[in-house]
């Protein structure tokens, strides 16, 4: 399952008012449910190597490409990819296939989304894996205020919001580039702006690290975001002081069962207090960068396997 040949069919499938574009695997083992949910700037392909082996394993693999993603729906307002937005569209799939609940996996912007989803629909979650994001606690200030206060304002973050469309065009307009430059083994910040990494990724002519992914494989991103473009999905950042405003009288602490799965060589640190907020803790670390899943898809695929198989033996 994990070459392009055998990457499943989607299918399109209507949810919380929008369409999400769906790939599936074990759906013989109907009533195990676990939801990939990719991060940024990705796609449901990011989970290729994992989908067979969890399928192998007795799970229902449910793989959505997210609105703004793919073949998804992707609104015209910013509003419309709020976080309220991304979990109701995740909590309306498992109504879809007639679920109470699943385990959720998510990578990088889908972690994020995971963990809000345990807030916002605490019963919708059995638990959580989540890979190189940890959980966010809130800062005193919106985020995006607070993060141009501590990076500055060339902070990719801070630009989305500051100068909407900007990125977005470069993206578009180099979007083969970015992505051979993005999908690499431990890419560094690019001097002199570090913050503008994203913009500077794209424009760069030198490629930093080892690639990760196969020509045929980036083939895959690159075609998905030149169908696209870049804005539905930079439209997630564009709502995190909304999303601020929408999680502060939210339990912050999270009591699902949760795995976080480190990439030693990643750029995003560790949470130093992670355990305070998500009590019921495993912490993994895997000797690579920011793609876990698909630079080291073994080590990963055994970290979740024998997590998940150690809380069913609990």
């Amino acid at each position: 399952m994990s070459t392009i040949a055998n990457f499943p069919k989607p299918t399109r499938v209507p949810v919380n008012g929008i369409e999400l574009e769906v790939f599936e695997t074990g759906k013989e083992n109907k009533g195990n449910p676990i939801v990939l949910c990719h991060g940024w700037p990705e796609h449901a392909f990011s989970w290729r190597h994992q989908m067979p082996a969890l399928a192998a394993a007795g799970y229902h693999v449910i793989v959505p490409n997210q609105r703004g993603y793919g073949n998804a729906s992707r609104p015209d307002e910013v509003t419309d990819y709020d976080i309220a937005h991304l979990t109701g569209d995740l909590a309306a799939l498992l109504d879809h296939f007639g679920y109470d609940d699943a385990i959720f996996v998510g990578h990088d912007w889908g972690a994020n989304v995971v963990w809000s989803m345990a807030q916002l629909h605490p019963d919708r979650v059995s638990r959580i894996i989540n890979l190189a994001l940890p959980y966010q606690p809130r800062t005193p200030k919106p985020w995006i205020e607070f993060m141009e206060e501590f990076f500055g304002p060339d902070n990719y973050f801070v630009h989305f919001n500051r100068q909407p469309g900007v990125a977005d065009a470069v993206l578009d307009q180099n979007a083969r580039q970015f992505l051979g430059n993005l999908y690499r083994k431990n890419v560094p910040p690019t001097p002199p702006a570090p913050g503008m990494m994203m913009i500077n990724l794209a424009q760069a002519e030198t490629p930093l690290g080892d690639p990760i992914l196969s020509e045929e494989e980036l083939a895959v991103y690159v075609g998905a975001f030149a169908e696209t473009g870049f804005s539905g999905s930079i439209n997630w950042y564009r709502n995190m002081d909304r999303n601020w405003a929408l999680l502060a009288d939210v339990n912050p602490i999270i009591k699902h069962p949760a795995l976080m799965i480190y990439g030693e060589q990643d750029m995003i640190p560790k949470s130093e207090n992670l355990a305070d907020f998500v009590p019921n803790l495993d912490v993994v670390s895997l000797d690579c960068g920011h793609w876990i899943q698909q630079e080291m898809p073994d080590e990963t695929n055994s970290a979740i396997l024998d997590w998940l198989a150690a809380q069913s033996a609990a």
